[in-house]
Formats: C-alpha cells, structure tokens, sequence
C-alpha cells in the first residue's frame, strides 16, 4: 500500500500546494504577485536580502507546484501568479480550513 491509495487527488493536490507555500520567501513572492500583475527575478532579488541562486530556488519551487509561471525577456525572467492554479488553491483550501 502506498500513501496515494490512502489520500484523494483533492489532498495531493492541497499537500502540493501546502509545500510550496511552506517557507516565508515564496509567501512574500505569492503575496507580491497576487496584488500586481507580474515582476521580473531581478526585482525581487533587489527587495530580499538573500543570494539570487536561493531566490531562483524559491522561484522553481512556486513554478514546480504550479502557483507561478514564468516568462524569458532575456536577459530577465518574468514571474506571474499562474491565475487558474491559485484561483484552485485557494478553493481547495477554504474547506479545508473551514472557512
């Protein structure tokens, strides 16, 4: 038995989802992006006191899991929120939450 025989795609996908929101930086990057249309890595880079690898990291992670997209405009990348993906995370966790 695996633990994908136990759970419903429903919690897979909110423990997915859950993951990438688990660290401070990407819910700073989800916050930023949910109030504004889109920003470039460099951007953020210049607001976060950390190295830009980490912040690429956090970037792949949000991208992975589906909250974020991202757009080459060499030299730069463009982030935006991934509408439909949040609109779903925050439907699956209302429930959840009871709210």
């Amino acid at each position: 038995m695996n633990i994908k025989s136990v759970t419903t795609e429903k919690q897979q996908r909110i423990a997915r989802y859950a993951k990438a929101m688990g660290h401070p930086v990407r819910v700073y990057v989800l916050d930023l992006l949910s109030r504004q249309s889109c920003c470039y890595s460099g951007d953020l880079s210049d607001d976060l006191p950390i190295a830009k690898s980490t912040l690429s990291q956090h970037l792949k992670e949000l991208k992975d899991a589906g909250l974020i997209q991202g757009e080459i405009e060499a030299p730069r990348i463009k982030y935006c929120i991934n509408k439909e993906n949040w609109e779903e995370a925050k439907q699956l966790f209302k429930p959840f939450l009871g709210i």
